[in-house]
């Protein structure tokens, strides 16, 4: 997978706009990002606090360990002013653990939002311009057996 030094999104919990369009949803709650970093590829789980631009780095790992591989990841989240958020990466071939965050407090919830919706796929930038399209190329993605439940 080629990245950028801006993002490819895989994965985002976006907030759900209102019928007046007034809710707060600019910003994804959280986001899985693959980026180009000095050094390599790393895989990124951002927090974005409402109201805010300013990302939280709650996980950071080489991309290599998950490029081309199956993964399982379970997350687990509570949507609410004061939210919690768990998440499990496990690669399917061994089993290996490749991310984890264990009940991180954080607000999940946006002002005036509907609900909460999950985002599978690969949103990528290619920049002011277009200025970052010759580094990237068409990729391939899988997902399958998804669940989504509440408690």
């Amino acid at each position: 997978m080629k990245t950028t030094t801006s993002f490819s999104h895989v994965h985002q919990l976006k907030g759900i706009d209102n019928s007046a369009g007034t809710a707060d949803v600019s910003q994804p709650l959280v986001t899985f990002t693959a980026r180009t970093v000095s050094g390599g590829q790393e895989f990124q789980i951002i927090y974005n606090a409402p109201h805010s631009t300013q990302a939280d780095y709650l996980f950071k790992c080489d991309l290599a360990d998950f490029l081309g591989q199956w993964v399982s990841v379970e997350e687990t989240v509570k949507c609410d002013t004061e939210g919690s958020y768990s998440v499990v990466i496990r690669r399917c071939s061994d089993g290996k653990v490749l991310a984890t965050l264990t009940d991180v407090k954080r607000n999940l919830w946006r002002d005036g939002t509907t609900g909460i919706r999950p985002k599978w796929g690969l949103y990528r930038s290619f920049g002011e311009k277009r200025s970052n399209a010759s580094q990237l190329r068409d990729e391939t993605l899988q997902f399958a057996d998804f669940y989504v439940g509440h408690k």
